[in-house]
């Protein structure tokens, strides 16, 4: 086989299985110990999670009791895709329901095999959604637009881990501008790992194998998205600079009528107009201090610029709490 034709079957594999990325359980344990209020009484669903490996799974089952919870779901679904370097046999697709009895152990026995495939936007699959309460999961990156509208169109409550270019979706953006979802505790740095197959390579330079032989890659770009509440998102982000036209820290666009503020730390207290901020501004929001105004683009429809130039990204927004004197 040619060597062309070779890479391109490696890459090929290799977005084959970039969904394919499953979770610590500390870092599950680290964002969950803030939302523990909310799980009393509820049924979980995590649907995108194979029980004999997945550590929400594990997490769900050893706090059922402290979290008070009702019924614990989690689904897999059947692989479609086969691709040279594919060596696990398609099972079919089934889920696992999980109450908290003492004597409860997962058995094969007690799986209920889907008729189809198992995908979360399955017939099968949104039967169970409608049961739940909260859905905790780590869902497909390719297919996060989807997910999260599929949710927010059957009201739900969840918990996701997503890659932090998310933020700048438009369906996504529009939600967290709604005040709708918001960003989890942990970000970037704070998730700290994902376990990948065995035939995944080990790229990047923050790769590791664990004390159980688990294969760990540390990408530091993702984050947790969520519509449960939380004391944190509405603390104030301590402000101690000031604008008292400054233009040369804080230019204008040339497209907006607005300043541009390079970190999210150095925001002016006593400025009362339109200030645009980086997107990880977005982790330390406080929808009670500040409204997001808009996501990137000038008046004319274009990327803000400063005398002709682009800045990063930024997102538009508005101090409610103005400080002056």
């Amino acid at each position: 086989m040619a060597r062309n034709a070779t890479n391109k079957l490696l890459q090929k594999a290799k977005k084959l299985k970039s969904d394919e990325f499953y979770t610590l359980f500390s870092d599950i344990a680290s964002e969950l110990q803030y939302y523990k209020e909310h799980f009393k009484g509820k049924v979980v669903y995590c649907n995108c999670d194979d029980p004999r490996n997945s550590n929400f799974f594990n997490y769900f089952v050893q706090n059922f009791k402290e979290l008070g919870l009702k019924k614990l779901i989690t689904a897999c679904y059947k692989e479609q895709t086969n691709d040279l370097f594919d060596t696990k046999e398609n099972e079919d697709a089934f889920f696992y329901e999980y109450s908290g009895s003492e004597n409860e152990n997962l058995n094969q026995a007690d799986f209920v095999y889907f008729k189809g495939d198992g995908d979360f936007r399955s017939s099968e699959s949104i039967g169970l959604l409608k049961q739940a309460d909260i859905v905790v999961t780590n869902p497909p990156f390719s297919l996060f637009r989807e997910y999260v509208a599929q949710l927010m169109k059957y009201g739900k409550k969840f918990l996701i881990i997503g890659n932090i270019n998310a933020i700048t979706y438009k369906e996504i953006f529009k939600l967290i501008k709604e005040n709708k979802v918001w960003l989890g505790i942990n970000l970037g740095r704070g998730i700290s790992g994902f376990i990948v197959p065995d035939h995944y390579e080990l790229y990047g330079t923050e790769t590791r194998i664990d004390e159980s032989g688990n294969r760990i890659i540390s990408p530091n770009n993702c984050l947790w998205l969520t519509n449960l509440e939380v004391s944190q998102r509405h603390k104030d982000i301590v402000l101690t600079k000031k604008y008292a036209g400054n233009e040369t820290e804080y230019p204008r666009y040339d497209n907006y009528d607005g300043i541009n503020v390079n970190k999210t730390q150095d925001i002016p207290c006593d400025y009362a107009g339109y200030m645009g901020v980086p997107i990880t501004f977005l982790h330390k929001f406080n929808p009670d201090q500040f409204e997001i105004i808009k996501f990137r683009k000038g008046n004319d429809g274009k990327d803000l610029s400063i005398n002709g130039k682009c800045p990063y990204f930024r997102i538009l927004i508005k101090n409610k709490r103005v400080q002056t004197g």
